[in-house]
């Protein structure tokens, strides 16, 4: 099968072998996928994977133990668990000390013809959903997982920093709870896009005088964790959801004295971001920004790493 690897660069690989399916995986034939902010961050060395790239997926299976899922379209979850240690037990594994995770650590990814995926990790996407919707599934959750980790009020002022991918599905999804939404950002087209919602946004040089009981930190660099503190209320609350391969330096001081709270947030529920696509909630389409077959994915990583960039799309196999 053809597969874009990254083994010290970004190559494509017309011969790899397909995925030998394990007794309790599906063998999934992929027919979409989309390059992530974390792609780029793993081929500039971010927790030194090697392998596949790619976890933002839809397909279609065509092998399973469950003769059910056979035929269907399905996204899935990237954390695979082991089912057996502390933190299993404990109802959280996607904190599963063994965890292998899809495209980023010990697993191959979905830049591929072909991927294997146990089937606990495999949701159905209905027929209203499309495959360029369905991509967002798993970002969408990212953005989800906030709401089971903060207690947001209609009253609070919420700061969403940053206007990518991630930032923008944040957005939409505060946006639902009543709260007050500033979206802060570099790019006006891609604010544009939140503007025409009715969700108030900014550019990052007029933001002086907001400020905000919860910030939501989406810049996907280091800079936007310094500028979190500077932006939230004393005893508010910092989301952290960027990852990066820089390690940054933090003054500690202000979340001491200001008493601030920083939550890690990190993948989040899949069906509640289901439903969200199919009830047409959240949308979705205005974030793409190109479309690249499998077979030129090199270029199509090159494209997704220019700032003006939303998601990039892999046209890899047919419905």
């Amino acid at each position: 099968m053809k597969a874009l690897i990254y083994d010290g660069k970004v190559r494509l690989d017309k011969n790899h072998p397909v995925p030998e399916r394990k007794p309790f995986e599906a063998l999934i034939r992929v027919m979409k996928a989309g390059i992530c902010k974390t792609d780029l961050e793993i081929v500039k060395g971010y927790l030194d994977f090697k392998g596949i790239l790619g976890h933002e997926f839809v397909g279609k299976v065509e092998k399973s133990p469950d003769q059910n899922l056979i035929g269907k379209r399905v996204v899935g979850e990237i954390n695979i668990s082991c089912g057996t240690c502390i933190y299993c037990l404990k109802g959280i594994p996607s904190h599963c000390e063994n965890r292998l995770v899809l495209g980023i650590k010990n697993k191959n990814g979905v830049f591929s013809e072909y991927v294997s995926l146990s089937i606990e990790n495999i949701h159905i996407i209905p027929d209203s959903i499309t495959e360029e919707q369905a991509i967002f599934v798993e970002p969408l959750a990212a953005a989800l997982q906030i709401l089971e980790q903060v207690h947001i009020q209609p009253q609070e002022n919420i700061i969403v920093l940053g206007d990518g991918n991630l930032g923008l599905l944040c957005a939409q999804v505060i946006n639902l709870t009543g709260a007050q939404v500033l979206v802060v950002g570099k790019h006006q087209t891609k604010l544009e896009i939140l503007k025409q919602k009715g969700i108030r946004t900014c550019l990052i040089d007029e933001i002086s005088r907001e400020r905000a009981d919860v910030v939501i930190e989406c810049t996907g660099s280091p800079a936007g964790l310094k500028e979190a503190f500077q932006i939230v209320h004393p005893q508010g609350t910092i989301v952290l959801k960027s990852t990066y391969a820089e390690q940054p330096k933090i003054n500690l001081a202000p979340i001491v004295i200001n008493e601030i709270t920083i939550i890690g947030s990190r993948c989040g529920p899949f069906q509640p971001a289901i439903r969200l696509l199919e009830n047409n909630s959240i949308d979705v389409l205005p974030l793409i920004s190109e479309r690249f077959p499998l077979e030129k994915g090199v270029s199509a990583i090159q494209a997704a790493k220019r700032e003006e960039t939303l998601k990039v799309i892999l046209d890899i196999g047919e419905n």
